[in-house]
């Protein structure tokens, strides 16, 4: 069993060699982050929101699509990986703020932002609830949490959790654990924050809304 900080040099040492074709059409397993894009920009669509905090922004994508759209907004891009935060900045899109730090202690004020998105991410996470605890303390009151990421019945889980993933970690990736729709739950309820919507969407997609009401 691998410590959080291990989990976490495994990611940066991934991300540090896929930073460079990330968004590239030769990015390999990392293409299937592209089909998460529409349903994060929908939630937003809903919603006005002037400050936005992307947690595990990568080298931007998802900031990129929202720049075209609406530069007027403030977007925030984080990642716990250098060379990524390196290949965002090297958009020079202005007005963004590209920050290297950990999703699980978020280097930001309380009521900093309107709304976090996290897309593809949140299954590096070594310490969920503190990535929850985290975003709950930079949201301002009624901001939301649109999440994205893996999720499959229990028994597929534990497949995943006790095969696949610790396969990934033997060839350098640094992928924890993907979590039940009872686990993300019980997270945002430890939070503070109010699950709006919550479920299991194809090819084992999980899709989250969350809600801080205080």
């Amino acid at each position: 069993m691998r410590t959080a900080n291990e989990y976490k040099e495994l990611t940066i040492k991934e991300f540090t060699k896929a930073a460079d074709v990330y968004e590239s059409n030769h990015s390999g397993i990392y293409e299937i982050c592209k089909e998460d894009y529409p349903y994060i920009s929908s939630e937003l669509e809903k919603e006005d929101y002037n400050e936005l905090l992307d947690c595990g922004c990568g080298t931007g994508p998802m900031i990129s699509l929202l720049y075209e759209k609406d530069s007027t907004k403030h977007y925030t891009g984080l990642d716990i990986t250098p060379r990524m935060i390196e290949v965002g900045k090297s958009k020079n899109l202005k007005g963004v703020d590209w920050i290297v730090g950990d999703c699980e202690n978020l280097p930001f004020e309380e009521n900093t932002f309107d709304v976090v998105i996290c897309s593809n991410s949140f299954h590096h996470y070594p310490n969920p609830q503190k990535f929850f605890d985290s975003v709950h303390k930079v949201l301002r009151p009624g901001g939301r949490l649109i999440l994205q990421d893996y999720t499959a019945p229990k028994v597929i889980l534990w497949i995943m959790n006790h095969t696949e993933m610790p396969l990934a970690n033997l060839i350098g990736h640094g992928d924890v654990a993907a979590r039940s729709l009872d686990e993300i739950r019980s997270f945002c309820d430890n939070s503070g924050l109010r699950v709006e919507k919550l479920k299991r969407a194809r090819k084992m997609r999980m899709h989250l809304v969350a809600r801080k009401v205080s």
